[in-house]
């Protein structure tokens, strides 16, 4: 198949005045029981993603998780390439990263609540793939940072468990 089939429709519909409203955005959020350090932990440690995300197949930050700290990773056999942008320890974190046809904006936020920590993420997509399939594209992120969550819930409560004492 020709690209400019694909690509010629996707350019036109980004010049449409609107078309940048469609983009595919969501936002979650779930209560974990375990504390902010381990949850923190885990999602600053890149190279760490796929020993406790299903959905990650490798990861790898050159350095550490600091602003202008660049990342790839592979997910459902696409390639990304993530740079961080702003981190706020134990509090916020954001980066941006790059995938065939899509641009992301993927935010974090903790904070502690009376029922543990309140961690919500907000991720939205730009380009021409998600301007070309905004449906499939959107539906797809709403999966994602669902799956996301729980997949930090169970491995930070699992975590903090192991740590407890044990009662004989």
């Amino acid at each position: 198949m020709n690209l400019r089939y694909i690509l010629l429709p996707a350019l036109v519909m980004l010049s449409l005045p609107g078309c940048a409203a469609a983009n595919p955005e969501a936002e979650a959020s779930i209560v974990i029981d375990a504390p902010l350090e381990t949850i923190w932990s885990l999602v600053i440690d890149v190279d760490r993603w796929p020993s406790w995300n299903p959905a990650i197949e490798d990861a790898q930050i050159k350095g550490s998780f600091l602003p202008g700290s660049e990342f790839a990773w592979t997910s459902g056999g696409t390639h990304i390439r993530s740079k961080v942008q702003a981190v706020e320890p134990h509090k916020s974190l954001y980066w941006t990263g790059e995938a065939f046809g899509t641009n992301a904006i993927h935010s974090w936020d903790f904070a502690m609540t009376s029922q543990g920590v309140l961690v919500k993420t907000h991720e939205s997509f730009s380009g021409w793939l998600p301007a070309l399939l905004p449906k499939m594209m959107q539906r797809k992120l709403d999966e994602t940072l669902a799956a996301l969550l729980n997949s930090l819930k169970t491995a930070a409560e699992a975590h903090s468990r192991s740590l407890q004492p044990r009662e004989d």
